[in-house]
């Protein structure tokens, strides 16, 4: 009796020269559909499903395989004389191989499709068969990915499939059938804890080495979904690390979050932003939503983040928050690069830049620094979970979305209105550093970050001491050649990213000029840092949302 394969793909590649090698080794083919015509098209001898179950194709295609002279012939043991002699009285003859591939499920859910259109890419009969064949892989050999054929076809060629090589094969099948599932489910469950986590992700990349050169490392990106990582295309430089990787994540997702106009993505929490303004006032606050940002990042924690009226302009701010740390950093920015920002850029050692474009100018000064990573993001961050490994576990949870609660200024003192942009850009900018995390702003520049902290005073003092050197620097002009700022005076605010358990903060503050202060408030000792706001003429404002980053 002829060995028989089974082969179903929705993808065609290579299929023509392995159902032409099964053919040339004597296997009948059975296939279905789409698959066996264009195999008969291509020359070659097919026998249709429905000539093996005797019972036609229907309800449009979703009946094709589920049927016992199909599953009787993947899943009965060859080594069990009751299974063989079993098939024998009832007529079903053994299918040693099936290659099949499954119906786009991951293309077309995020095509924007209808629920009863989407629903129709569910692949069943494809599923089922590849988890008979895989459930019985000593006897059965089966195919999912075109990569695996000519393995296989050496292996047949030479007369012995080896049992690793099917236990391979089989590990393969339900590696995709997981992920699949998982698609489906995530897709019709839309819920934000379900009662099992699963994700359906592919792998993107092999990396090098994981955080250390002894870590393994690789990228897988979401299959049902698109985030920024789909939209990420490299145009120059060296091979991406765990570490660029990681850190690109967090400085794309910082940048964003003040708005990227040539995405359409507007700023994080743009309409919690409006409470600070009110009224009439809701105009000045949509006035900046044309500013050019940048945000530099080391280690995974913004090191410069700058608004400028131009991109040169929120690079140097950005730089000049921290010239030190900023040395191999990433620089992250909101609008495209154009050639006298890239030449400023260059001036220095980053190991990636990140822009939605690079003008032509910008990538011609590029090409002089050939190891510099040049990442073109298309897509703003989109996932609505986070997700962190534990031993034996993971830790989710939903994304920080909420930028402010309320404005509820608790002080004698009113704030002023010129603080309010910096203070805002402060609340913002403090999001994205290690808490405990204090932030400094001065003129649209986080000047002084202090973060990751195992207390909040030491977060300030750290903030307040790089922000009074930063902005003496640019009194001075000994970085730029050329002032930033349209006053000498000292920052005067800053923000923090959780409540103050004690008054030593706002009184650091005070030494150090600042005069608006922007936290979540909550403390049981908000009074202490109240009194001491106003016995030292300090303006602060709550939001009633913290902005934890651990």
């Amino acid at each position: 009796m002829k060995r028989r394969a089974l082969i179903s793909v929705f993808y065609k590649e290579g299929i023509i020269d392995l159902a032409r090698f099964l053919h040339e080794q004597d296997w009948e083919i059975l296939s279905t559909g789409g698959t066996a015509r264009y195999l008969k098209e291509n020359g070659l001898p097919i026998t249709d499903v429905s000539q093996v179950t005797g019972f036609p194709e229907c309800l449009d295609g979703r009946v094709k395989t589920l049927h016992p002279a199909i599953h009787g012939g993947l899943l009965a043991r060859r080594s069990e004389k009751e299974h063989m002699e079993t098939i024998q009285r009832l007529g079903i003859q053994p299918i040693d191989l099936v290659c099949v591939n499954l119906y786009p499920f991951f293309e077309k859910v995020q095509a924007g499709l209808s629920l009863e259109e989407t629903v129709e890419f569910i692949d069943i009969g494809g599923p089922t068969m590849l988890r008979s064949a895989a459930k019985n892989f000593q006897d059965v050999l089966v195919l999912t990915d075109p990569a695996d054929y000519p393995a296989l076809m050496e292996h047949l060629r030479q007369g012995n499939v080896p049992l690793e090589f099917r236990k391979y094969l089989a590990g393969k099948v339900f590696n995709l059938t997981s992920a699949y599932d998982a698609a489906i489910s995530r897709y019709l469950l839309e819920e934000e804890a379900p009662r099992y986590w699963s994700m359906s992700l592919e792998k993107k990349q092999e990396l090098r080495y994981g955080e250390n050169a002894h870590q393994r490392g690789a990228l897988y990106i979401a299959t049902d979904r698109k985030g920024a990582f789909h939209g990420m295309e490299q145009l120059q430089g060296k091979e991406l690390s765990y570490n660029n990787i990681r850190d690109m994540d967090l400085a794309w997702k910082a940048a964003c979050a003040f708005g990227v106009p040539a995405l359409g993505h507007s700023p994080f929490g743009a309409a919690d932003e409006a409470l600070a303004y009110g009224g009439a006032g809701a105009a000045t606050f949509m006035q900046n939503r044309g500013e050019c940002v940048c945000v530099a990042v080391k280690h995974n924690t913004p090191c410069g983040i700058g608004l400028g009226k131009t991109l040169l302009e929120a690079y140097e701010k950005a730089f000049l928050c921290d010239p030190v740390s900023i040395f191999g950093g990433i620089v992250a920015c909101t609008t495209q690069i154009d050639g006298a920002t890239a030449a400023k850029l260059a001036e220095l050692f980053l190991e990636i830049v990140i822009a939605p474009d690079f003008s032509p100018e910008a990538l011609e000064v590029f090409k002089a620094k050939k190891n510099l990573r040049l990442i073109r993001a298309t897509l703003p961050p989109q996932d609505k979970e986070e997700v962190i490994s534990v031993d034996g576990g993971l830790l989710v949870q939903s994304r920080d979305n909420r930028l402010l609660e309320k404005w509820e200024v608790v002080t004698e003192r009113p704030i002023p209105s010129e603080d309010i942009p910096d203070l805002l850009f402060g609340m913002r900018a403090v999001t994205f550093v290690k808490s405990n995390a204090i932030v400094v702003v001065k003129e649209g520049a986080a000047v002084g970050v202090g973060g990751g902290q195992t207390n909040r005073i030491w977060a300030a003092q750290q903030a307040l001491e790089r922000g009074a050197q930063a902005v003496a620097a640019d009194a001075e002009g000994i970085l730029l050649g050329k002032s930033l700022f349209a006053t000498p005076e000292k920052p005067r605010v800053l923000a923090s990213d959780a409540f103050f358990p004690f008054a030593d903060v706002v009184e650091a503050a005070a030494a150090a000029g600042i005069r608006s202060i922007i936290q979540p408030g909550g403390s049981i000792r908000d009074k202490e840092s109240i009194e001491a706001a106003n016995r030292l003429g300090i303006a602060m404002v709550f939001t009633g949302t913290r902005h934890f980053k651990h």
